[in-house]
């Protein structure tokens, strides 16, 4: 029986009706629970070795499949200093993170930023254009003020006037980046969240890693947002199960087979609070200043990159299937919607997706 890895949007199970996601903090927690093993049922040859640890509020989990020897002395080091780098440059949670002295950088003056940061501010601008705004990593003060922040707000509603202003004084595009510099400014106050991308950044970044190391065969997962590339240890494209978005996890929706993508799931099914009988969703959407409304449950994105697939992957949840699905077509981008209807949910998916479905794996799910 083929076995998979299991894709969810969020990765904290719910007991009431006000919820956070374990990924929403970005702190580096000290790697436990670090595994390093010779796995069961590899092709000959092939030997599966498995990493796992935590990292920017989350965990990771990564399978590399090697031909002949063992891992490459140090490894699990090297991928925990590659994502402490991510985390060190992008937390929110960290005071003197390099996003949040940019953050706290004055208006008009020139920031000079890292590779690293520098590469997923260029990758949000790409995303905030072709989403028409949906993806906009400068919303944060809008979810601060619907309570989904650091700060608890007691499940306040916001008044009119509060949103209004908020939506009028954020916006990425105010964000003024120079390439010949690699500098940026800031042309009105912004405070910045990149945790919509930085998580498959950093994936992308383990997975240049293994590559300089000769490991051309993995699956690096953080958070879950996933990096692939090569064969499995039987030989197979890598099986993701994409979850079913209900209240608690477990249950399938559908498993594809992937390679040499990276791959990303955006939901609000376990974040939101409730109200005077109104769910009010932790995704907000940057145009409006609230939360979303539509019955879009859960977006599932393949793209060239784990960091393009997350970003891609929360505008399009913020955009509702419809519109979604329009970009996704325009753009040839796969893309696998599950919708919320009266009876349950409904699967819809881009033609780009369909060469991605596993007739096999879905037989033995």
């Amino acid at each position: 029986m083929c076995s998979w890895t299991t894709l969810v949007a969020e990765r904290k199970p719910v007991s009431d009706s006000r919820t956070r996601p374990l990924t929403a903090s970005f702190l580096l927690v000290s790697a436990v629970c670090v595994a390093l093993w010779l796995s069961t049922g590899c092709a000959p040859g092939a030997r599966e070795f498995v990493l796992e640890g935590q990292t920017m509020g989350t965990t990771y989990h990564i399978k590399m499949v090697v031909e002949q020897g063992e891992l490459p002395w140090g490894i699990q080091a090297q991928v925990d200093a590659a994502l402490n780098a991510v985390d060190m440059s992008m937390s929110t949670y960290k005071p003197e993170s390099e996003l949040n002295r940019l953050n706290r950088h004055p208006v008009g003056e020139s920031f000079a930023v890292s590779a690293d940061l520098w590469a997923v501010l260029d990758i949000a601008a790409q995303i905030y254009g072709l989403t028409d705004g949906a993806f906009d990593p400068s919303v944060a003060p809008l979810v601060d003020l619907w309570g989904f922040g650091p700060v608890e707000t007691g499940d306040r509603i916001p008044a009119d006037g509060e949103i209004e202003a908020l939506v009028a004084a954020i916006g990425f595009d105010k964000l003024v980046r120079s390439e010949t510099q690699r500098t940026v400014y800031k042309s009105a106050p912004l405070s910045l969240d990149l945790s919509a991308v930085a998580k498959g950044y950093g994936a992308d970044k383990v997975a240049r890693l293994l590559r300089s190391q000769g490991i051309h065969r993995y699956m690096i997962e953080v958070g879950g947002e996933l990096a692939l590339a090569g064969l499995n240890s039987r030989g197979q494209e890598w099986r993701i199960a994409i979850e079913t978005p209900a209240l608690f996890q477990g249950e399938v929706q559908k498993i594809i087979a992937v390679t040499d993508r990276g791959l990303a799931t955006s939901g609000d099914y376990r974040n939101y609070f409730e109200k005077d009988g109104k769910r009010y969703s932790h995704t907000i959407d940057p145009r409006t200043g609230r939360p979303i409304t539509h019955r879009l449950a859960s977006v599932t994105v393949i793209a060239d990159t784990a960091a393009i697939a997350d970003a891609l992957a929360t505008g399009f949840d913020v955009l509702g299937a419809e519109r979604a699905l329009v970009i996704a077509g325009q753009l040839n981008v796969p893309v696998f919607l599950v919708v919320r209807e009266a009876g349950g949910f409904k699967e819809i998916y881009s033609e780009a997706f369909a060469p991605y479905l596993d007739a096999d794996a879905e037989q033995e799910k």
